[in-house]
This record gives C-alpha cells, sequence and structure tokens, in this order.
C-alpha cells in the first residue's frame, strides 16, 4: 500500500518552502486588494489582525507590495512600521536558519 512513503525533508524541502513563499504572498497582496475594494463601498471589512497573521506567515513583501499599489493602511503606523518589522526579522530568521 505505503511503497514510497514520503519523509519529512521531501515535505519540508526548498522548493516547497519556495513555493509556500510565493502563495502566501500572493495571498497578503491580494487581501490588500480586497480589503481596499470593501473599505471604498463601505463593506465588512478583512480584520486588520487577519492582515497581521497574513504578514507573520510569510506574507510581509506581499501585504506591503499591497498596501503600496493600492495605498491602503498608508496613513496607520502600526502598518506602516509594523508589516516591514515583521518582514525584517522573518528574513534575518530565515537567513539565520539556513546559513549557521
Amino acid at each position: 500500500m505505503f511503497e514510497n512513503p514520503i519523509s519529512m525533508q521531501d515535505i519540508f524541502s526548498t522548493r516547497n518552502f519556495i513555493i509556500y513563499l510565493v502563495v502566501i504572498n500572493i495571498i497578503g497582496f491580494l487581501i490588500m486588494f480586497i480589503d481596499k475594494q470593501k473599505a471604498k463601498r463601505d463593506a465588512w471589512r478583512i480584520p486588520e489582525k487577519t492582515l497581521f497573521i497574513v504578514t507573520a506567515l510569510g506574507g510581509g513583501i506581499g501585504t506591503i507590495a499591497g498596501m503600496y499599489t493600492f495605498r491602503h493602511k498608508t496613513q496607520k503606523l502600526q502598518f506602516v512600521v509594523g508589516l516591514p518589522v515583521i518582514t525584517i526579522l522573518e528574513i534575518i530568521l530565515i537567513v539565520y536558519w539556513f546559513f549557521f
């Protein structure tokens, strides 16, 4: 039944990690777009906590790109400072993890 079991190294490969980062950053970009559209229509909004969670899960580049592309949340200090700080800390962690 299980002739070729999948190892943890296969699941957490560099290739899969890169795919994950691409997907989570696309999600981050899209949720900034969706939230901006909802803000224009006075509709129900995506909670700010969700935007920070997506950033913390590795989507910082996408959320920051979306923030400035759509001029969304750029007046809020917690986003202008918080999202880049989270992203920089994640990059430092990844560099440390892979190279030290």
